[in-house]
């Protein structure tokens, strides 16, 4: 399996402490199938992203790690005013792997209409988010319409697999559920912070989906779909405006 969300880098933000609570939550995701992992550390006003301290420290987990799991670097990024404006000026600061894929954490309230002027924003920029974990976001979990239109819209949706398992409660549960048997969800990630509340274990999500969903779904969202996120390739969700934007193949970076 790939993941594609997981705060797996010491002393960050709110996941891994030290170098060796960061190695053991590694060995733990590879342990449970995962191959290749992103890690995400937040960009929010708690936790700033420092470009040259981060890079420093994905460097050396990155060595230790070696051998026994495939480490990339992206960014755990909220939305706001000023993260939006360092984004467009500098993509390659917060995207998957330097790539066009942005792990996008919307505010604990939505407005709809300024979380649509800003995924247009990004989108305009080459870049391409990836909304997170919207199954946990009370003040959007039920509004499928709106959800649904910024997937139109040209973004991507990421489920936390520990939603399925119904570690954020019910509401989260049923939302992912339904986000995965509608096919409006697009990737299926751990978004670990530790080792045991909120472990990178995906086998447990993976039987999950497989088992109600089918085999197929199974592949998409845990394999293929973040494969090609870490690898810069273009997805198509269905009913989109992507085949008439970005059609002709990579992006303009």
């Amino acid at each position: 399996m790939v993941d594609i969300h997981s705060h797996v880098l010491p002393g960050l933000d709110d996941g891994a402490r030290t170098i060796e609570e960061s190695l053991e939550m590694l060995r733990l995701a590879a342990a449970s199938g995962t191959t290749d992992i992103v890690a995400t550390p937040h960009a929010n006003s708690e936790f700033a992203f420092d470009d040259e301290r981060v890079r420093s420290i994905f460097r050396e987990v990155s060595h230790l790690s070696e051998g026994f799991i495939r480490l990339y670097l992206g960014c755990d990024f909220h939305l706001s005013y000023d993260n939006l404006l360092q984004a467009i000026q500098n993509p390659g600061r917060f995207t998957i792997n330097q790539g066009r894929y942005l792990m996008l954490e919307l505010p604990d309230i939505v407005s709809p209409s300024t979380v649509r002027t800003a995924l247009g924003q990004l989108l305009n920029a080459r870049i391409v988010p990836i909304i997170t974990h919207p199954e946990r976001n009370e003040s959007i979990q039920g509004n499928f319409s709106e959800i649904k239109a910024w997937r139109e819209q040209g973004c991507f949706l990421q489920i936390t697999g520990q939603s399925l398992l119904g570690r954020f409660g019910l509401a989260a549960q049923s939302a992912a559920q339904r986000l995965l048997s509608s096919g409006l969800a697009d990737f299926v990630a751990s978004d670990a912070h530790d080792c045991f509340d909120r472990s990178p274990e995906l086998s447990s999500a993976y039987e999950i989906v497989r088992s109600r969903y089918g085999s197929r779904r199974a592949v998409e969202v845990f394999i293929e779909n973040p494969t090609a996120i870490i690898s810069d390739e273009l997805i198509y969700p269905k009913k989109s405006i992507w085949k008439q934007r970005f059609w002709f193949g990579r992006l303009m970076k």
